[in-house]
């Protein structure tokens, strides 16, 4: 017998500041607690609404030991890094980049012809046998993240796999998913999973009951173990969300600004590292 996951937490975003002046909505920050493993943080930006001020952008600065996901769904983020990697990435485009070992990076977001910054930044830690690897890309275009429709919403399946479409994301070692719905009014999007996955949804717009819980506005929902999620659009307007869900790696972690390590002494190595000239080990 399925057993549908029940809604354990809600949590509003906070306006926070980031960056060079960069205003965004954050519901998850890396924490030793670590809640959400293997997620360590999740923010939305949309540079759009004018009181939110200017958004210089994130300039040069290092990470270790985590894999960032960078998911644009209007205007661009323009990247390069220490590796002599640099590139864009546009509306409807992904970035999923272990940075294993350390690598330093900077990413500036420019707006559309509307003037439009939005999409989102999920980090996802890495177990101690690679947080030391060899750092690495997957960069996703908008053609290979087609948008796929079925009987009453439309889909986007950035990592793992929903009604037959696979994500072009592959080789996770959290066998994650990723996927952004809109779903009309009164239609259902259900979805199964390992039972132990950690699984959340990230309500953007619309009104949705999940898994019996109804809400109205943005919000990220915890849920606990099962092995089934339903989402029902509710209201005259459609319900858009993204999941997302990953095997937990069940270690416990150390988070020091953009670096997550297992240990204290791991952190100060890096910082050591920073201080010498040894960060970048490839």
């Amino acid at each position: 017998m399925q057993k549908l996951r029940k809604v354990t937490a809600e949590i509003t975003p906070k306006l926070v500041m980031e960056g060079a002046g960069v205003l965004l909505y954050r519901s998850i920050s890396p924490s030793q607690e670590n809640p959400f493993d293997p997620f360590l943080l999740f923010d939305h930006f949309a540079f759009n609404d004018p009181t939110q001020g200017v958004n210089p952008g994130f300039p040069n600065h290092p990470h270790r030991g985590i894999e960032t996901v960078t998911y644009i769904l209007e205007g661009t983020v323009r990247h390069r890094d220490s590796l002599g990697n640099k590139g864009t990435i546009g509306a409807g485009e992904v970035q999923w980049m272990s940075a294993g070992s350390g690598i330093m990076h900077e990413e500036m977001p420019f707006s559309d012809d509307s003037g439009n910054i939005h999409g989102f930044q999920l980090w996802v830690n890495l177990p101690a046998a690679q947080k030391m690897s060899k750092p690495d890309y997957q960069n996703i275009s908008s053609d290979q993240l087609p948008e796929s429709i079925f009987d009453g919403y439309t889909a986007k399946v950035i990592a793992g796999e929903f009604e037959g479409v696979v994500g072009p994301v592959r080789d996770i070692t959290i066998t994650p998913t990723y996927i952004d719905v809109t779903l009309q009014p009164e239609k259902t999007f259900a979805y199964q999973l390992p039972e132990t996955h950690t699984a959340a949804i990230y309500l953007l717009s619309g009104e949705s009951e999940v898994c019996g819980k109804r809400f109205d506005k943005s919000t990220l929902l915890k849920l606990e173990d099962g092995d089934s999620i339903e989402v029902v659009a509710k209201g005259s307007s459609p319900s858009r969300f993204i999941m997302i869900s990953g095997k937990r790696i069940n270690e416990p972690i150390m988070p020091y600004g953009p670096f997550v390590m297992n240990t204290v002494e791991e952190i100060q190595q890096a910082l050591q590292d920073l201080r010498t000239g040894n960060f970048i080990k490839s």
